[in-house]
C-alpha cells in the first residue's frame, strides 16, 4: 500500500523536516532560558530512539505508556513509537502510581517511559501490580542497579549504533492511516477511565479541518505549549497542527509560569483553556483597580468604546467614523499597552477550548484586540468538531461544524456527531462502544446544546450535569458557575441543587485578591479559614453575589453559599487529570457542609 506524505502522524514531521531542516522546532526552558532544537536535530532524536526501542524487541501495534509532564523528549519519544508503528498510552505527569498502573494494565503496554525520579518512584511504588512490563525507560538519568531501568540517552545511543538505519523507514512504511496511534484516557468523571482509540486518520483528518478554519496560520508562526500533551486538545491542536504548519513550539515551564512566558515568547498562536482567560482577565481588572483614578476613568472611557466596537470587530463590520476614531485612540492610549504587558500583542489568534468561556470574558479579549475564538469538542473526537472563525463569529458559541462534519441535536437536547475525527472506539469494551454510538452511527457527545439560525453550536450543560430541582426545574449549572468565575474575587465555584428546594454554591474565594481587600478595609486575619469566617467577609461575598445573580431566573438564584478555605485540586480527586470539577467527590466530601446550607 502506497503512503501519500502527510497521511500519518510520523510522515507529517517527516515532510518538516525535509523541509525546515535546521530552522527551529522546539524551544524549552534550560537553565533560565529558552534552547532551540531543530528539525534535523529532533530528526536525529526521533530515528535513534526508534530503532534503540526496536533493538529492545518493540513491534508493530505493541502498547507503550508515556508518563511525563510537557517536555521536549515527551514530543520525540511520541513521534519515535508512532514512527515504528506502535501505539502509546499517554498517563497524565499529576497522577498517582495506582492512575498510571491502571493504564498500564488495561492498555497492556509492554514499556513504560516516564520523565524522571519522581514519576519512577511512583511506577516501582505499584510494580507489583503492574503485568507485562519488561522495561522502564526515564527522560531524566536516575542512579539504579535495576537493569530493566534505562535513560532515554542510552536507548537512543543503542539506536546509533544500529548498522542500517534504513530499517526505522521500513518500519515508517508499514505505518498506515487507519492504524491505532494512541490510547488517550478519558478523565473518569463518572467512572473507572476508558481507552479511547485514536488512528492516525484520525489524527491528520482533524489537523487538516483545523488548519482549513483558519488558514491564515502558517510556518513564520510561533505558539506557547502549556496544555498537557495527554490530551488530546494539546496534542492535536496545540503540537500536531503546529507540526503540520511548521510553526515553532515553545514549550512553557507549567501552568502556573505561563502568564509570564507568554511575555518572553510573545507567540502568535494560543492554544487555551478558561482558566488562563479568567486569570489574565482578573490580573488587568485587579491591577486597574490598584491604579490612579485619572487613569480608572481612562480605562473606563476606553472599555466602553471597545464593548460598542467589538460587534463589528468580530462581523467583519465596518465602524461608524466616530466609534472608529474613538477605538483607535482607545487602542493607542489603553489596549495596545494591555495587550503588550500579557505578552500578546503579537497573537493572531487565541483558542480556547475545553470549557465554555464566560461571555463577559470572551467580549472583553475581542474588543481589546486579542481575537478569540472558542471551539468545541470531546476525546472521543480527537478533539475538535467546531470553532468561531473570522469568517462566522457568534458570541457564546462554539461556532460551525469543522468541514466534513456533522451535528445533529437530538430530540432530548443532546448533541450527536459524525466525521473523520470521531474515534474508533474504546478499547477492550465493546458495549461500552456500543452505547456511545446510535445504530446509524452518530457519536452521542453528552453535552446538551442547540443550533442556532447561523448553524453555530451552542453548548448548554453536560447532559449528566443537568440538576432537577425538587421542584422539578432542570437547570445547567455550568453556565452559573462559570458566570460566577468572572467575579475577580472567586477563584473556583460548584453549584448545588438536585433534588432540592433551591440552589446553593460552594465558592472558593480568589485569596489573593481577598487578602488585597481585606488589607485595605482594616480586616486583619490569620489564615484563610480565619478570613472567609469573618462576618464582614460572608457579607462582601453575599453582596458580590446577589449582584451577579441579577441576569438569572428567579429558579437560577443562589440563594445560599458556603466559603472554603482551599482550591479544589487534582491530588485530592476534586478535578480531573483535564481540571474538570468532579461533581460526585465533592458533593461526598462536602456533604455535611451541603446540608447545613438547606437547614431550615
Amino acid at each position: 500500500m502506497t503512503i501519500n506524505i502527510g497521511s500519518t502522524i510520523p510522515r507529517i514531521f517527516q515532510s518538516g523536516v525535509e523541509r525546515y531542516q535546521y530552522e527551529t522546532f522546539i524551544r524549552y526552558m534550560a537553565d533560565g532560558r529558552y534552547t532551540n532544537i531543530s528539525w534535523i536535530e529532533a530528526q536525529r532524536k526521533v530515528v535513534s530512539l526508534g530503532l534503540g526501542l526496536l533493538s529492545m524487541g518493540v513491534r508493530k501495534g505493541d502498547m507503550i505508556a508515556l508518563f511525563s509532564e510537557n517536555r521536549w523528549e515527551w514530543i520525540i519519544a511520541d513521534i519515535a513509537v508512532l514512527s515504528i508503528g506502535a501505539i502509546d498510552a499517554p498517563i497524565y505527569s499529576t497522577s498517582s502510581g495506582e492512575e498510571a498502573a491502571y493504564i498500564i494494565n488495561d492498555s497492556g503496554s509492554k514499556i513504560v517511559i516516564v520523565s524522571d525520579k519522581e514519576h519512577l518512584d511512583r511506577i516501582l511504588s505499584v510494580r507489583s501490580k503492574i503485568k507485562g512490563i519488561g522495561k522502564i525507560i526515564t527522560f531524566e538519568a536516575v542512579k539504579t542497579d535495576d537493569k530493566n531501568i534505562l535513560n532515554l540517552e542510552q536507548v537512543i545511543a543503542m539506536g546509533d549504533k544500529a548498522k542500517d538505519r534504513s530499517t526505522f523507514y521500513e518500519q515508517l512504511d508499514t505505518t498506515h492511516p487507519e492504524d491505532l496511534a494512541t490510547l488517550i484516557y478519558t478523565s473518569g468523571t463518572t467512572g473507572p477511565p476508558k481507552g479511547v482509540m485514536l488512528t492516525h486518520d484520525n489524527f491528520v483528518s482533524n489537523v487538516k479541518q483545523c488548519y482549513a478554519t483558519h488558514p491564515m496560520i502558517n510556518h513564520y508562526d510561533q505558539t506557547l505549549l502549556f496544555l498537557p500533551l495527554s490530551h488530546s486538545f494539546g496534542r492535536t491542536v496545540g503540537l500536531y497542527l503546529m507540526i503540520y504548519i511548521g510553526a515553532i513550539i515553545s514549550l512553557a515551564e507549567d501552568f502556573s509560569t505561563v502568564l509570564q512566558n507568554l511575555q518572553e515568547i510573545r507567540p502568535t498562536l494560543i492554544i487555551s483553556v478558561p482558566r488562563l482567560f479568567e486569570k489574565a482577565y482578573s490580573g488587568v481588572f485587579s491591577q486597574i483597580e490598584a491604579s490612579s483614578p485619572l487613569r480608572q476613568r481612562l480605562f473606563s472611557w476606553a472599555t466602553n468604546m471597545a464593548d460598542r466596537a467589538v460587534d463589528y470587530r468580530v462581523h467583519n463590520k465596518e465602524m461608524p467614523f466616530t466609534l472608529r476614531v474613538q477605538y483607535d485612540v482607545a487602542d493607542m492610549l489603553v489596549f495596545s499597552r494591555i495587550r503588550a504587558a500579557l505578552g500578546l500583542d503579537k497573537a493572531k489568534i487565541f483558542v480556547n477550548g475545553e470549557g465554555p468561556l464566560a461571555i463577559k470574558i470572551d467580549r472583553f479579549f475581542n474588543s481589546i484586540g486579542i481575537n478569540v475564538h472558542n471551539g468545541y469538542g470531546l476525546t472521543e473526537t480527537t478533539p475538535v468538531t467546531n470553532t468561531n472563525t473570522f469568517e462566522v463569529f457568534e458570541f457564546g458559541s462554539a461556532g460551525l461544524p469543522l468541514p466534513d462534519t456533522q451535528i445533529m441535536i437530538a430530540e432530548d437536547g443532546e448533541i450527536f456527531v459524525k466525521g473523520p475525527q470521531v474515534m474508533k472506539g474504546y478499547y477492550n469494551q465493546p458495549e461500552a462502544t456500543k452505547v456511545a454510538f446510535t445504530e446509524d452511527g452518530w457519536f452521542k457527545t453528552g453535552d446538551i446544546g442547540f443550533i442556532d439560525e447561523k448553524g453555530c453550536l451552542h453548548i448548554t450543560d453536560r447532559k449528566r450535569d443537568i440538576i432537577i430541582t425538587g421542584g422539578g426545574k432542570n437547570i445547567a449549572p455550568q453556565n452559573i458557575e462559570n458566570t460566577l468565575m468572572t467575579d475577580r474575587f472567586i477563584e473556583q465555584a460548584v453549584v448545588i441543587g438536585e433534588g432540592r428546594r433551591f440552589l446553593s454554591a460552594l465558592i472558593v474565594p480568589n485569596f489573593a485578591e481577598l487578602a488585597s481587600y481585606a488589607k485595605q478595609q482594616g480586616i486583619s486575619f490569620d489564615s484563610n479559614e480565619d478570613l472567609i469566617r469573618k462576618p464582614e467577609i460572608e457579607h462582601f461575598y453575599d453582596e458580590e453575589i446577589h449582584s451577579i445573580m441579577k441576569v438569572f431566573a428567579r429558579v437560577e438564584q443562589i440563594r445560599r453559599f458556603t466559603l472554603l478555605p482551599s482550591e479544589f485540586i487534582q491530588e485530592t480527586g476534586e478535578l480531573s487529570s483535564t481540571l474538570k470539577i468532579r461533581r460526585k467527590i465533592i458533593g461526598g466530601k462536602y456533604a455535611s457542609v451541603i446540608e447545613e446550607m438547606y437547614k431550615e
